[in-house]
């Protein structure tokens, strides 16, 4: 069965930006933003306590405790997942994000007394427990939207949670890497994640009711048998299945990108730390504008055409980054801020960043939106459920295909540029197995023409 085709242009008053100052929107968004920066937050913070602190009471070298933090965080989605989208299901979502934040005040309490003794066993317990916290917000967080927005909001909605989430992301990591360079350093990390989820606390007090649509579902206990069940059910739909194989690709393509980035700065644009830091920015506000500007090249509609314009920026951008990275200015030392962007040649490093980052918005929101419209609301949450499942393998996936050809002796450049190139069969691969994204995209260039005559 194909995609359902767009509905009419809505009305020119729909604005995303609006929605920040509706109850049915606003609460959520920033108890999603809460959500997400206090991951990382508690994640760099404790990174960096590994890893310039607490080395002699790990007794494992710092590179094996990061993947460690990592791991532990990402395991729940694997297990979990399935039992989430369950929950979300069954119970009423405003009452499950109440719930689910409370559990984080509760984490971050744990947090700030490991903090405060340096209890690294503990500290790992805390992030099991946020990789639990998020995987349980996950399902809600996608199968709210639908509840509360119009069809013509959705692109918009989600545009605008993905731009949140990512500038949560990167508020959380620089704010975690910042606080552990003072001496009381892991102590004021303790109090800004308590802080912080005490905000999202309040903040998912104002969040709508929204009753559930299968109150008498049974739970599934059982990790392993809901999991299956779940993924035979986002299997029910190929065009479904098909759009979140593609989300997960997104993610498989973003964790590539952002975990070389210290490697990349240091061994490739020979940058300092505070380069390191400008290039994660850039990539965030990249995703922020790319995820924004979906509702504005989509009109309000549920614009599948977007997902192949916005695989072909992460190709193109990505191959040029490659070529952009041939003969660097090197003296021999790492660069500082102001050294690095006196050079003409590192500007376009930086906007091959950016335009790749963007690229990557305008191909995930629309897809979101997509599933979002296509699955019915009765299993909705648990498709999302399964969703989570297949991102957190490629994920996994992705982390051994970089460790595997980083073994081989391959530079960071050229892991990049396999990825895009991969990127370019995924895109063929989506519109061979759905040729519905090549007319829509047709059809969204056509729409652009017209427009601009």
């Amino acid at each position: 069965m194909p995609p359902p085709r767009c509905p009419p242009d809505p009305p020119a008053s729909v604005n995303q930006f609006k929605l920040l100052g509706q109850r049915r929107f606003a609460p959520f968004f920033w108890t999603q933003f809460t959500n997400a920066g206090n991951d990382n937050l508690l994640k760099f913070a404790f990174t960096m306590l590994v890893t310039y602190r607490a080395q002699a009471q790990t007794g494992l070298p710092a590179g094996l405790m990061v993947n460690l933090i990592a791991a532990l965080y990402v395991l729940p989605f694997v297990l979990l997942s399935a039992t989430a989208g369950q929950l979300a299901d069954k119970m009423d979502m405003g009452i499950i994000m109440r719930r689910i934040k409370t559990f984080e005040v509760v984490v971050m309490l744990a947090a700030l007394w490991g903090f405060i003794t340096v209890n690294v066993p503990l500290l790992l317990v805390c992030v099991l427990g946020m990789g639990l916290h998020s995987t349980l917000f996950g399902p809600v967080k996608f199968a709210y939207l639908p509840r509360h927005l119009h069809t013509a909001e959705l692109t918009g909605g989600n545009g605008m949670t993905e731009m949140g989430g990512f500038v949560a992301i990167l508020l959380g990591s620089l704010a975690g890497g910042v606080l552990m360079t003072y001496p009381q350093g892991p102590v004021f990390a303790g109090v800004a994640c308590l802080i912080v989820a005490l905000a999202g606390w309040t903040m998912a007090r104002f969040v709508p009711h929204t009753p559930p649509l299968a109150p008498g579902q049974r739970i599934d206990w059982n990790p392993f048998t809901e999991t299956v069940r779940s993924l035979r059910l986002a299997a029910t739909d190929r065009t479904v299945l098909v759009a979140l194989m593609a989300v997960s690709w997104m993610w498989f393509y973003g964790v590539a990108f952002l975990t070389q980035f210290p490697v990349f700065t240091r061994e490739v644009v020979h940058g300092s730390e505070a380069v390191a830091s400008l290039l994660l920015v850039i990539f965030a506000v990249g995703i922020g504008l790319g995820s924004v500007a979906c509702e504005w090249l989509a009109h309000g509609r549920v614009e599948i055409g977007l997902v192949l314009l916005g695989a072909l920026g992460m190709t193109v951008f990505g191959v040029d980054l490659f070529f952009a990275t041939h003969d660097l200015p090197h003296d021999g030392t790492l660069q500082t801020l102001t050294l690095f962007l006196r050079e003409g040649a590192h500007w376009r490093i930086m906007v091959d960043l950016l335009l790749i980052s963007a690229s990557a918005g305008l191909y995930s929101v629309p897809l979101y939106a997509f599933v979002q419209h296509s699955v019915a609301e009765t299993h909705r949450a648990r498709v999302i459920a399964a969703n989570n499942i297949i991102n957190a393998l490629f994920m996994i996936a992705c982390a051994a295909y970089c460790a595997t050809l980083l073994t081989l002796g391959v530079g960071v450049p050229v892991l990049l540029l396999t990825v895009a190139l991969f990127n370019a069969v995924v895109a063929g691969w989506l519109v061979w197995m759905q040729p519905e994204y090549g007319r829509q995209f047709i059809n969204w260039l056509r729409r652009r023409k017209t427009l601009r005559v």
